[in-house]
């Protein structure tokens, strides 16, 4: 399986150095306090969750390997900084939300004594175990992700053999990561959190593929829906967390509606966050010179289904007059003028609701009110 994974993560390097969004770009001082305050209530700070896997010997010894990197660009070094500081309290946020969910749905009243070991807080140890796999799984991810294409490397990056290096190094981290959360997987004990959250993988998988199926040249042409986006995007993004707040109420032996209210959470707060994310370019204060932002963000698919597929080549056209490269300044002052923006924040308010309707099927509590709020402040614009 980690080899599956890393082999199929390095189809999506014609993309370059791309960023990873990771619940960032809300508000920081309002998702800073609503962060804080979901943490005291499921018992512990969820910042470090995976340190025990990072700070293995293996990894230690990964770790002094890494410093090699340093004075280049690799992208893995930041990755690196960002599990021992993340400023933004977001790094582990999946993990708390699947604690959160645990502790919101309770113990199952569905299903006669269960003889499940007793709750911590109100959370299950096999529920804890599940939150650190899920940010292992998606740990590794990251670490996948930061992979360099050669291809593009410049002397700029750093010198050849030590982005090799660093490239060795993301493979082999990320392989290890996941091999520690299939193992932590096997010992819950459990055929359906096996089977949900090895699908879960799966889709990453496959949502890396579809991403890296088309250079960026052949994405800036594609006729791509919203549909499609809606689809790629819960491979790549949702999938993990939605089957993982399943997997949790699996695992308290709730029915299969706790369940699904469980996983449609999951997914449309996934869903919101990743609109709330690709808006951020049209919609920051100040915003006047953008930086090149990519041409798959919802705004931009929703222009282009807008306008037509016809009318979007020849904008993309004019934007790259006398073949220079993209004129972003431009090209987002068009796809401002017409309504792609509002749709995208108009969905973006749509998941966000039916987040917060899935949620409020819970009985009321400072976890759900926990999930109400990192909901309403994810996707809010």
């Amino acid at each position: 399986m980690a080899v599956m994974w890393s082999r199929l993560s390095c189809i999506g390097l014609g993309r370059g150095k791309r960023s990873i969004s990771l619940f960032s770009n809300t508000s920081p001082s309002n998702w800073t306090k609503v962060v804080s305050d979901a943490e005291k209530i499921v018992g512990y700070p969820t910042s470090f969750m995976s340190l025990r896997c990072l700070l293995s010997d293996e990894l230690s010894n990964v770790a002094m390997h890494v410093r090699k990197l340093v004075g280049t660009k690799h992208p893995l070094l930041n990755t690196a900084r960002g599990f021992v500081y993340d400023s933004k309290n977001n790094l582990q946020m999946r993990g708390l939300v699947v604690l959160l969910m645990s502790k919101a749905a309770g113990p199952s009243h569905s299903v006669p004594n269960p003889q499940l070991p007793d709750m911590v807080s109100g959370i299950y140890p096999s529920q804890r175990n599940l939150a650190e796999i899920t940010e292992l799984i998606h740990t590794a991810f990251l670490v996948h992700r930061g992979i360099v294409n050669l291809k593009d490397w410049t002397n700029a990056d750093g010198p050849l053999k030590d982005m090799q290096f660093g490239n060795k190094m993301a493979v082999l981290s990320g392989d290890f990561l996941l091999a520690n959360a299939c193992t932590g997987l096997a010992q819950l004990n459990n055929t359906k959190v096996v089977e949900l959250i090895s699908s879960a993988i799966g889709d990453l998988v496959q949502g890396i593929y579809y991403e890296g199926s088309n250079s960026a040249e052949d994405s800036s042409v594609a006729d791509v829906s919203m549909a499609t986006w809606e689809d790629q995007t819960f491979l790549s993004h949702g999938a993990l967390l939605a089957k993982s707040c399943q997997a949790a109420m699996e695992l308290a032996k709730h029915d299969v509606d706790a369940q699904m209210l469980a996983y449609q959470y999951g997914k449309h707060l996934s869903l919101g966050h990743k609109l709330n994310s690709d808006l951020q370019p049209f919609v920051k204060s100040g915003a006047v010179e953008p930086l090149p932002f990519s041409l798959e963000l919802a705004p931009v698919v929703f222009h282009r289904q807008i306008v037509g597929q016809e009318k979007w080549l020849q904008q993309l056209q004019q934007a790259r007059s006398f073949g220079r490269p993209i004129d972003f300044s431009k090209l987002w002052r068009t796809i401002k003028s017409e309504q792609g923006v509002s749709k995208a924040m108009d969905l973006c308010s749509y998941n966000g609701n039916k987040a917060l309707d899935a949620i409020k099927c819970f009985p009321p509590s400072e976890a759900r009110s926990a999930l109400e709020n990192i909901a309403s402040a994810v996707t809010k614009v």
